[in-house]
């Protein structure tokens, strides 16, 4: 798995982005809907940041700042780093692990194409803990 390419590991349907003026409640509305953790903030067709749930923690609740006035520019990271598609998952990893965060957003000629996340990493054995879990499940129905 590590020795895939980004792009067949990152999440294309996920891809949540929004403006930098957005409010946190509006960005962290979008993300619960979406069920994911990060919003890419780009500005002018271009990535300028990325708000993550850690974000909404470290730099909104705890400093008590008002999610409703507070907008994505004041408290997102600013020039995240990216990875391009073409290299390998573990890379991709090897940045997040080095730097302390867990999403890289993919980018393709200067273009968003896509999300990677530590997340990644587990989603072959989620996947499989989940089908057996649903497996255990049925069995233990037809039994009763």
């Amino acid at each position: 798995m590590y020795s895939q390419r980004v792009r067949d590991v990152m999440e294309r349907k996920k891809i949540l982005t929004a403006p930098p003026d957005t409010t946190v409640r509006a960005a962290a509305k979008r993300m619960s809907k979406a069920r994911t953790s990060a919003v890419m903030v780009i500005d002018d067709n271009r990535l300028v940041g990325i708000f993550t749930e850690r974000d909404a923690v470290s730099r909104v609740i705890a400093l008590d700042r008002d999610a409703r006035t507070t907008r994505l520019s004041e408290v997102m990271t600013r020039d995240p780093q990216t990875v391009s598609p073409d290299k390998s998952f573990g890379f991709a990893l090897l940045i997040m692990h080095e730097n302390g965060f867990r999403h890289v957003p993919v980018l393709e000629n200067g273009s968003v194409v896509g999300m990677v996340s530590a997340r990644n990493a587990l989603d072959p054995d989620l996947e499989e803990f989940v089908a057996e879990s649903s497996r255990r499940e049925e069995i233990l129905r037809a039994r009763s």
